[in-house]
């Protein structure tokens, strides 16, 4: 992997986040091209750009109309920038009104595949479309452009939209109804990549090579001689983070991981085996099991349970603080899907993070700096970082778990037999996807306790047990999910082992749920 001659975040682009809830793929097809991006909510893009000072900006949709009252509008100031700019759904819309162009409310509303024509040859799809041909692109709008502004030029039209694509190339403005971002738009990406590298002129400078070096210089800037305490949950995000921490300053970092009982089979053993004996990280393994079973014992609303669980991390993070001799510094895995959405356009501070996957912010109380090194990154590049970093394979690629654990994997009341019987499900499941050559396909797999009891027969009595439902997504990035579709052989080989080696388990069910944008998590 080839080191960037300078510093790849000069050549960034700059994404005005209107709120859409797929705001983030535009960041993903754009990272994708090697190229470094950020997104910033729409009332602040202005003071971004003057800070960043992009080579290029793209204007997101929303699910807000041009035409409501308190429409999120372009600051002129972007427009002003000099720089090319590429709209999008909404983006194309206010692109539109502010520079003169007209949008009509509602009456031709198109969801879903569309076909496309191009009409006109542009520096967008220049090598990806010719004129004349058809191409399937994905729409979601309400609203649609009915003029569109002095210098445009019609680049392709769809049924639905007789402004599919514009361009006004003189002044480097492109502006398209669809959504190039999603996988429903095949040549999307094709387009970024020509946004980026043609139009922008942005080299493919953005390498996981180059952000290790760039963070460890950072981490060293920003700790100095002082000491940092990094949560480990044992996930990947806080592993990677503590690994490249402990790159930068060595000793000068403890991790603190505190097992609550909650955890995959054998789980703990492996995340101290791996830290202390591979990596030789100092490691404080806190037993607190008894504490979070105690204080969940009778809790049967999930987010009464992350609440608890939350808070269970921050006073046992407090007390072992408290005999290291305090430290300045606290590391976290925080990653960039978290920080997008808790500085949304929709508002909201800093230190909130999603709660189905975390267990909480930093409260103020602790008067700890935060050392955050992967915010700019997204799951599948913490991942290359990891690698970067020489993290085992088996370790790096695990599918994603939860802060909380297993107490959103047994939903109703916990208990330890519960837990135990859920553990060992989950152990034959995911033994069973391995064996199968399948576990690299699948985003995500794991079992769920229901708390249901059916009457089953087997051999020659009746029982009365828990149904266990056996779930495996498929997704590139997190924010959406499908189910993966076994083979009913697999399903069927799994289900005997958990029903035969599980005592507490007659019945399993596969479930065949899909998700669109936001959480992947079963509650």
């Amino acid at each position: 992997m080839q080191h960037p001659q300078k510093d790849p975040e000069t050549d960034a682009i700059l994404i005005v986040d209107f709120g859409s809830q797929v705001t983030q793929l535009i960041a993903r097809r754009i990272r994708e091209t090697g190229v470094y991006c950020e997104i910033h909510p729409f009332q602040h893009a202005a003071q971004a750009a003057a800070k960043l000072k992009p080579r290029g900006i793209v204007l997101s949709g929303s699910p807000a109309s041009t035409l409501d009252e308190n429409a999120p509008t372009i600051d002129p100031a972007l427009l002003d920038a000099g720089v090319p700019i590429l709209g999008i759904c909404y983006g194309q819309q206010a692109l539109c009104m502010a520079l003169g162009g007209t949008v009509e409310a509602g009456h031709h509303r198109e969801f879903g595949r569309a076909e496309l024509t191009v009409q006109k040859h542009s520096a967008l799809t220049t090598g990806v479309w010719e004129v004349g041909t058809e191409h399937q692109v994905w729409m979601s709008h309400g609203d649609r452009v009915v003029t569109i502004p002095p210098g445009f030029e019609i680049v392709a039209t769809s049924p639905g939209a007789p402004f599919a694509m514009i361009a006004d190339e003189s002044r480097r403005i492109w502006a398209t109804q669809f959504h190039p971002e999603v996988v429903h738009t095949p040549d999307g990406s094709k387009l970024f990549a020509n946004f980026v590298h043609e139009v922008c002129g942005v080299a493919s400078s953005w390498t996981m090579a180059a952000y290790r070096d760039k963070m460890i210089e950072r981490i060293r800037a920003q700790v100095g001689t002082g000491r940092v305490i990094c949560g480990l949950s044992g996930g990947v995000d806080s592993s990677v983070a503590a690994v490249l921490i402990h790159e930068a300053i060595g000793d000068q970092l403890t991790c603190i991981y505190v097992d609550h009982g909650l955890m995959r089979l054998n789980e703990s053993e492996q995340v101290v085996s791996l830290f202390r004996d591979h990596y030789n990280i100092p490691l404080v393994h806190v037993d607190a099991s008894e504490l979070f079973l105690r204080e969940l014992t009778g809790q049967v609303d999930p987010e009464t349970k992350r609440k608890i669980i939350g808070r269970l991390f921050i006073e046992t993070f407090e007390a072992e603080a408290e005999k290291l001799g305090g430290a300045e510094f606290l590391a976290q895995g925080t990653l960039y899907p978290d920080v997008i959405e808790s500085v949304s356009f929709t508002g909201g501070p800093s230190v909130t993070i999603k709660s189905h996957h975390n267990v909480g912010g930093l409260p103020e109380r602790m008067n700890m700096k935060l050392v955050e090194p992967l915010r700019e990154l997204f799951k599948d590049e913490v991942r290359v970082l990891g690698r970067e970093l020489g993290l085992p394979e088996s370790f790096i690629g695990r599918h994603p778990f939860p802060g909380p654990g297993l107490a959103i994997r047994c939903p109703g009341g916990i208990t330890p037999e519960k837990l135990d019987i859920l553990r060992k499900a989950d152990a034959i499941y995911l033994d069973e996807i391995r064996k199968s050559g399948q576990y690299d396909k699948i985003w995500q797999a794991f079992a769920v306790l229901l708390p249901v009891q059916t009457v089953g027969v087997m051999g020659d009595g009746r029982t009365y047990e828990f149904v266990c439902a056996l779930r495996a997504v498929t997704s590139v990035d997190g924010m959406t999910a499908d189910f993966y579709q076994f083979d009913m052989n697999f399903l069927g080989r799994t289900a005997t082992r958990i029903i035969n080696e599980v005592r507490g388990i007659n019945r399993v069910v596969y479930d065949v749920t899909s998700k669109p944008p936001g959480t992947i998590e079963w509650e």
